[in-house]
């Protein structure tokens, strides 16, 4: 098995991410955890080139699905139940870690990327997802919920069910201020969220040409405010 990805929507949204770490997988096996990676969707991919692949989820439903994933591919990944506040990796036991979704949900993300920075290797790398703000901006503006979209322009709190959002310049502090240095950000889903799914469907070859432009648009710094998710790459 490799890490290509469908031609359908969820291929469009993480192609960008995928394109990515590809280059970063394509060495000798790594040790890689995962941190909040739920039913495998990165994990069995990394583990299928070859890694070896540990997914912490603080959800029991998540992780059968994530056995029963990497079980239907032939490839072992350990799954642990718990979070980044339990977390008992070891120091410097880890050549990548993947924290995808989760800084928006933390109590404290500086003190959550310290310990992320902790459990990596000198040298080792974080790759990093999170939600934008400005995006949700656009997206509740366009929706008609013009003071919901005023009040979220300078708020970092956290917002309901979805957490915090981050901008760039935010994004990239936090990294930095936990002793991280930050080699790329890229935007991810930048057109991915605000193509009609029944145009993907009817017209031949749109998904592949929506995936060449959002990999095309990912990092021009003029689209960069317009995506749903930063991803941003840093080492130790």
């Amino acid at each position: 098995m490799t890490t290509e990805r469908p031609l359908d929507r969820r291929g469009a949204r993480t192609a960008v991410v995928w394109e990515t770490l590809r280059p970063m997988l394509a060495g000798a096996p790594l040790d890689v955890l995962d941190i909040g990676g739920g039913t495998g969707g990165f994990a069995v991919g990394v583990a299928s080139l070859g890694h070896r692949v540990s997914v912490v989820d603080p959800s029991p439903d998540a992780l059968a699905a994530l056995d029963r994933r990497a079980r239907e591919v032939g490839v072992s990944v350990e799954a642990r139940q718990g979070d980044l506040a339990t977390l008992d990796a070891a120091p410097g036991s880890a050549d990548l870690v993947l924290c995808h979704g989760v800084l928006e949900v933390v109590d404290d993300p500086g003190a959550a990327l310290a310990t992320l920075r902790a459990v990596l290797r000198p040298g080792g790398r974080l790759s990093l997802l999170v939600a934008q703000r400005n995006a949700a901006v656009i997206a509740r503006a366009m929706a008609g919920h013009f003071a919901e979209a005023a009040a979220l322009l300078d708020d970092p709190s956290p917002t309901g069910r979805t957490g915090r959002r981050f901008t760039a310049a935010e994004a990239t502090s936090l990294l930095t201020a936990a002793g991280f240095a930050v080699d790329a950000v890229h935007g991810v889903r930048v057109f991915a969220d605000l193509v009609p799914g029944s145009l993907l469907d009817l017209e031949p070859g749109s998904t592949a040409a929506l995936i060449e432009l959002e990999q095309a648009v990912a990092r021009r710094p003029d689209f960069l405010p317009l995506a749903t998710q930063l991803h941003l790459v840093a080492h130790r």
